[in-house]
This record gives C-alpha cells, structure tokens and sequence, in this order.
C-alpha cells in the first residue's frame, strides 16, 4: 500500500528527481532523498504546509530541489530509479533520512542544526535534517 497517492507518471517524476539529486550516492543515497520527498508530501507542516502530492513536492518553488533547474532532470526515468521510487512510495524509510524533510551537501562537517531543525546524520556527503515530532507529526505516521 502507498503512503502518498500517485500515478505512474509521479513515479517517473519521482524516479528522475532521486537520479538528478543522488546518482552519485547510489542507490542508498537515492533511496534517502526519495524518503525525504515523501515526507514533505506527506508533512502538512513547516514550509510544505500546501504540499499534496508528488507534483508539488517536486516543483515546489520556493525551497524545493535544485535539480529540477537543470537538464539532466528532464531525462527519461530509467527502470532502476523507478524501481527506487517505488520503493518509498510504498513507504521503506531508510536511515538517516527515514524522518527527515530536508537534506544538502556541506563543504565539511554538518551543522547540529540547519534552519532549527536537527541533524539526524550524513549518508556520503548529505547531511539529512528532521523536524520536532510536536512540529510536524505527520512525517512520523
């Protein structure tokens, strides 16, 4: 069963946004932004209090990814990715990101804390970051 509703086409969204985010990571590192878009369409709090569904989790602008400005974004999905995505559709959460709605690369150690919320530990070079369950009890469902 999904823990966010979507189409096929929100998966190959989702799909291209882990490759373009965390090719590099590889599969684990892609898994985790995959866990971290889950949550902030799932998280009805903080800075994704209008965010729905995959599309608008994608897309969200301001505060949303990066890799969404750039070419290789608008590649097809390929089925390892779709597979991936998938995967965190169904709701497999991963550590450090298994509650986490916010992730970014820092040119050395990771901040304690990053815009007040708590760092939950770094996969490669992401560092991932978990709001209070009290702030948004959601993510915790």
């Amino acid at each position: 069963m999904a823990v966010v509703a979507h189409t096929e086409e929100d998966v190959k969204l989702l799909a291209r946004l882990l490759r373009a985010e965390a090719e590099g990571e590889g599969k684990q590192g892609m898994l985790l932004v995959g866990n971290v878009g889950v949550n902030r369409a799932r998280a009805a709090c903080l800075d994704f209090k209008k965010i729905t569904n995959i599309r608008q989790m994608v897309y969200q602008s301001p505060g949303g990814f990066e890799a969404t400005q750039k070419g290789y974004f608008y590649q097809a999905a390929r089925p390892t990715e779709i597979e991936l995505a998938r995967r965190v559709l169904k709701g497999q959460r991963f550590n450090p990101a298994e509650f986490s709605l916010w992730f970014f690369k820092p040119g050395g150690n990771c901040p304690a804390q990053w815009y007040n919320q708590w760092n939950t530990g770094r996969f490669k070079s992401h560092c991932f970051y978990k709001p209070t369950s009290e702030n948004c009890p959601d993510v915790y469902r």
